[in-house]
């Protein structure tokens, strides 16, 4: 297809992608489901899984292979611009008095996913015929760990925020360590990359890069003061301009050195100043997100094949798989927030924010498929690991509040927003 042909082709698509997202996420709502939820499932009804298998003729006309690599770019830049706003209602002072807790957290919720994911594929990864034949054994088993390890940061602050648990300790235990955990997961994930190319460079390269960042972060905070004061003397039109070059630069880094677009736009959220001007230009920037978000959403579920799970080993490795998640997060987190002297309300809280992957183990599995790690039916594996634990987060949530009343009996955070 030329430019001239793929144009509106692509307006069609954002079309039908957005009206998909609206309606699909209104009826999970009805259900207490956030929208960013209904918006991961819209993208596989979008996908071979559903409207391929009914009116695949539909779907191949509505999302060719040619535009499949222009959803991908603007959905990053939604994505970009999401990350950013949840770095930039991240509240770091809501993790005082709870570092420990979150870092025993965080670290038990990285380790034992890992764990278990390389003894599953060890286990039985060759007999499930979802592995990678060119693919040594032990990337694609570090990979399924690594995956299994990530939290979905962004929804799991989605969720405390819509539900009012960000004033709650066990709202800002999760915060930090899905924080921290995520930090971890994407240096590991290009760990794996550097040993599936048989170079340490990228992992070398990320951990450097990584300490860059945090340089340029401190810097960062430190002339916050003088940076709010000279944004007030700019003109709207060229603050928004900077922002998005700023937003687009770290992104560009962040991407080179191995630790992603997304969380660069993290960071740059959490340490942008604050000041009346500049706020508006964030605000200005938000739908920005909401808008291009379900395109990242579609693109993965376009590469997401139910059809293939249909196969007895691969069903089963896809059930080995969320087991192994649910355990390695809800069952691990909890328990190192009750060794951390966590009261159980708290503990079992934790346990279920952490567990959901959604978004961000999307984005690892795409990485992972455009590597060549991931073929089609651990891609589609995986992405049930991500639907089903992250669904779970919200009535879980539901049912502790319901076993104890009043919720007002659970211990409120350090510092209180």
């Amino acid at each position: 297809m030329t430019p001239a042909e793929l144009a509106p082709t692509f307006f069609l698509a954002v079309v039908v992608i957005l009206a998909v997202c609206r309606v699909v996420s209104r009826l999970l709502q009805l259900v207490g489901q956030p929208p960013v939820v209904g918006e991961m499932i819209a993208g596989v009804v979008l996908g071979p899984s559903v409207l391929g298998a009914l009116l695949p003729g539909v779907e191949e006309g509505l999302f060719p292979q040619e535009l499949r690599p222009v959803l991908y770019i603007v959905g990053q830049i939604g994505l970009v611009a999401f990350m950013f706003h949840v770095g930039w209602d991240f509240r770091m002072d809501r993790l005082s008095g709870v570092a420990r807790s979150a870092g025993l957290v965080s670290a038990v919720g990285v380790v034992v996913p890992v764990l278990l994911g390389v003894v599953l594929i060890y286990a039985v990864g060759e007999r499930t015929g979802a592995l990678a034949e060119d693919v040594p054994l032990v990337v694609s088993a570090l990979f399924v760990g690594v995956a299994l390890a990530i939290t979905a940061f962004p929804m799991l602050a989605r969720i405390i925020s819509e539900r009012g648990l960000a004033g709650t300790r066990h709202g800002a235990l999760a915060l930090g360590a899905g924080a921290a955990d995520d930090a971890v997961a994407w240096v590991l994930l290009a760990g794996v990359f550097s040993l599936a190319a048989g170079s340490a460079g990228l992992v070398s390269l990320a951990v450097l890069g990584g300490l860059g960042l945090v340089v340029a972060m401190v810097a960062a905070v430190r002339l916050r003061g003088r940076t709010a004061l000279l944004a007030d003397r700019v003109a709207p039109e060229s603050l928004l301009l900077t922002l998005v070059g700023a937003l687009f630069l770290v992104a560009w880094y962040t991407d080179e050195i191995g630790l992603y677009a997304v969380f660069g736009a993290f960071c740059l959220g959490l340490v942008f100043p604050r000041s009346e001007q500049l706020d508006r230009s964030v605000e200005t920037l938000k739908p920005v997100g909401t808008v291009f978000l379900p395109l990242f959403f579609t693109y993965s579920g376009l590469n997401t094949d139910f059809t293939l799970l249909g196969a007895g080993p691969v069903l089963l490795f896809t059930a080995g798989c969320v087991l192994v998640a649910i355990l390695g997060k809800f069952g691990a987190c909890w328990l190192a927030a009750r060794v951390a002297g966590e009261p159980n309300a708290v503990a079992l809280r934790v346990g279920a924010l952490m567990n959901a992957r959604g978004l961000m183990q999307l984005i690892a599995l795409n990485l992972g498929l455009a590597a060549g790690i991931v073929t089609q039916a651990m891609f589609s594996a995986l992405v049930v690991v991500a639907i089903v634990t992250t669904v779970m987060a919200t009535p879980l949530l539901t049912f502790f509040d319901r076993l104890e009343r009043p919720r007002e009996s659970l211990p409120r955070a350090t510092v209180d927003a």
